[in-house]
């Protein structure tokens, strides 16, 4: 890419379907919940556009987060900040990144289509 343009490359997961036995409650942990996770790093592209080592490989990121949903926490932030800080260790270039996770049909009173819960990192 030329080094007189200023790009800022994109790469994304949404809607990463998990089945995971997060939750504060006990039951909870026991009877688990579907949850969808979204997951978006920006960052400056570097060397040639065809190189894999050059870029976020959504590969990696997918497997980074079924990883995370796999290990169970009470907290979905605490899951987040995981999915981040592993993002950020394996691609230190991240400019930004942003990871949401909804619980589909949380157990609570009334007809919920999903919580939501997202945290963003700016470098």
């Amino acid at each position: 890419m030329p080094q007189d343009r200023n790009y800022i490359q994109t790469v994304a997961l949404k809607d990463v379907k998990c089945f995971a036995l997060h939750g504060y409650y006990p039951e909870e942990q026991l009877t688990g919940i579907y949850f969808m996770v979204d997951a978006v790093v920006e960052f400056t592209p570097f060397g040639d556009t065809e190189n894999l080592e050059h870029t976020v490989n959504y590969e990696v990121l997918n497997t980074i987060i079924l990883e995370e949903m796999a290990n169970t926490q009470k907290m979905l932030e605490t899951v987040i900040k995981n999915i981040i800080d592993r993002t950020i260790d394996a691609y230190p270039f991240v400019l930004t990144a942003t990871v949401g996770i909804r619980k589909l049909n949380p157990p609570m009173p009334g007809e919920v289509g999903h919580s939501f819960v997202q945290l963003s990192y700016k470098a």
